[in-house]
């Protein structure tokens, strides 16, 4: 079993160095090129995706109940028709409590070299992935492949890689002696053993779920931990492949398949509150709503609670140099996968009275059509901007679009994507509010929704964005100024908040974007999230060092490189 660990070695070591050192680096590529993972690979993902349309997912774990599932596609309208073993509490518990013994026992190295064997074979197979997110999520073919499939290994990567730090940073033995004058000193022999928390729980959510879901579940996994990982319904295939694979790696080197389940329950008869309060559930890790993240925090008392949930992601405009990059920049961040990213900007703070841009100054209105006219020239093409848009991923995104429109004056209605067929589709809604709004503004409209807050200057834009972060928290913000003074007060006010901060970003980078192995996605500093996607302290308190104690045999003289 160690072979595994000395066959990824070298992957281990330069994820490690990139968490370091904070640069780019990624041992997945992002590219669904034939010429990186085969130039049958996507037609044998698309025919094996097809196979499982209508079909008993193969996984052999325990269930007594019929199977479940009501996955639909957001780009045909159609079920997937892909039923799953009913998730049980009591079944689901007791097979991790059979299973978890031998893997807190097996050596670190053990534990991270199958981690890693599970990364690589869902590297191996990302076009299946893609599809799987695709028609589940309704990200668009391209993102799917990227965030579904290599940007979200790169983040389980990451969790193995500090997990291994963590678990390794402290010696497993050492002999202590304690001087004693004349007298003998006093010797012990001292081990520590790492214990694992428990049970882990990972709870999915239906729009990114192997990217949100991968640095809980490998956390979790490699120090030491049992998991049950239970998907949101309207999105379970993509961690069903995830949690096929795990069990597959685990099988084939000895170990119980156990380690790793799937809970999946229905829309109706949900049983994520239940798993969550069961007394052997010792970690849980959650993204979604700020509601439900509210009821985890009040009633998961004594055990270890990691989330992300939602921000109002503001930005400040104070001034730009070239205001087409500015607003094409913005307009795509607002589009990308039709806000439907926890990093997607929502509020946009922009001075009344005017703001530099290049050699001139444009008010308000100005720099709304400016705005507007960048989001109708980013989607005039309908195959980029279906490319763009992805698809809506739950109808009640549609009800929430309606209800926007009624909260001030349109700048840029949302509609359907022309020529998208059955697709559920919606472009972008930017509607004007006022400061005094702040009930409308301030707090989190999911999907293509965006304010343009008329403030009076731009003191007024930051302190109104700032406190909204600290408040009601933001997992990005985003900054456009030619003032470097006020740059830094930006930074300074949007760093006490919590909230990371994109300055002047022009090209092809957006604030929406958070790379692995550089980026840390969300701060835990305000109310978007208690937890870091990855520092050290989002795998540390997954397990604890227990010392033994022994006395030592007593040493001569000699044995201290003394005379005797």
């Amino acid at each position: 079993m160690a072979e595994l660990f000395a066959r990824h070695r070298a992957t281990l070591e330069a994820a490690l160095a990139a968490c370091r050192t904070r640069g780019f680096w990624s041992p997945y590529p992002e590219v669904p090129s034939g010429k990186v993972y085969g130039e049958t690979a996507k037609a044998e993902a698309e025919a094996a995706f097809a196979r499982l349309r209508g079909t008993l997912f193969p996984l052999d774990q325990e269930s007594r109940g019929e199977p479940v599932g009501e996955e639909v596609s957001p780009w045909t309208g159609e079920p997937l028709g892909i039923r799953y073993p009913r998730g049980e509490v009591e079944t689901l518990v007791a097979a991790a409590e059979r299973a978890r013994g031998a893997w807190a026992a097996a050596p670190v190295e053990i534990r991270v070299g199958i981690a890693l064997e599970i990364l690589t074979r869902l590297n191996r197979d990302s076009f299946l992935m893609a599809n799987a997110v695709q028609h589940t999520t309704g990200q668009s073919f391209v993102m799917a492949f990227q965030a579904g499939g290599p940007h979200a290994q790169d983040r389980g990567l990451e969790a193995v890689a500090l997990a291994f730090e963590e678990m390794t940073r402290f010696p497993a033995r050492a002999v202590w002696e304690k001087p004693q004058g004349k007298a003998p000193p006093i010797r012990l022999d001292k081990e520590w053993r790492r214990v694992p928390r428990g049970i882990g729980l990972v709870i999915g959510c239906s729009t990114f779920p192997t990217w949100n879901g991968y640095p809980g579940l490998f956390a979790s996994l490699v120090t030491g931990n049992a998991l049950i990982v239970k998907p949101h319904p309207a999105a379970v295939l993509p961690l069903a492949l995830t949690v096929e694979t795990a069990r597959a790696v685990l099988r084939e080197e000895g170990f119980d398949s156990d380690i790793v389940q799937l809970a999946v329950d229905t829309s109706a008869a949900p049983i994520t509150k239940e798993l969550a309060l069961h007394p052997a559930i010792g970690i849980v890790d959650f993204t979604g709503s700020p509601a439900f993240g509210a009821w985890l925090r009040e009633n998961l008392r004594g055990k270890l609670l990691f989330t992300e949930e939602a921000g109002t992601n503001p930005v400040v405009v104070q001034g730009c140099r070239d205001l087409s990059a500015v607003t094409a920049n913005l307009a795509f961040s607002l589009a990308l996968y039709s806000g439907q990213m926890c990093t997607a900007p929502q509020n946009i703070f922009v001075p009344e009275r005017g703001i530099p841009a290049g050699d001139g100054t444009i008010d308000f209105d100005a720099f709304a059509s400016a705005l507007v006219r960048a989001i109708d020239e980013l989607l005039a093409d309908p195959a980029r901007a279906s490319a763009v848009l992805g698809t809506i991923r739950d109808p009640a995104t549609l009800a929430r679009i309606e209800k926007a429109r009624g909260l001030g004056r349109i700048l840029r209605d949302s509609a359907p994507l022309a020529g998208a067929g059955p697709a559920r589709t919606a472009t972008p809604l930017l509607v004007e509010l006022g400061p005094e709004a702040e009930a409308a503004w301030c707090s989190e409209w999911f999907g293509p929704i965006a304010f343009l807050i008329r403030c009076r200057d731009a003191e007024e834009a930051l302190a109104k964005a700032a406190d909204s972060a600290a408040r009601r928290g933001a997992i990005t913000a985003a900054l456009w100024a030619t003032d470097e003074g006020f740059v830094e007060r930006a930074v300074e006010a949007f760093v006490r908040a919590g909230a990371p901060l994109s300055v002047n970003l022009e090209g092809g980078i957006y604030v929406n974007q958070a790379a692995a192995f550089s980026d840390f996605h969300v701060t835990g500093a305000n109310p978007a999230g208690n937890a870091t996607f990855v520092d050290p302290a989002f795998v540390a308190g997954r397990f604890r060092f227990c010392g033994v104690r022994r006395p030592a045999p007593a040493t001569t003289r000699s044995d201290r490189g003394e005379p005797s």
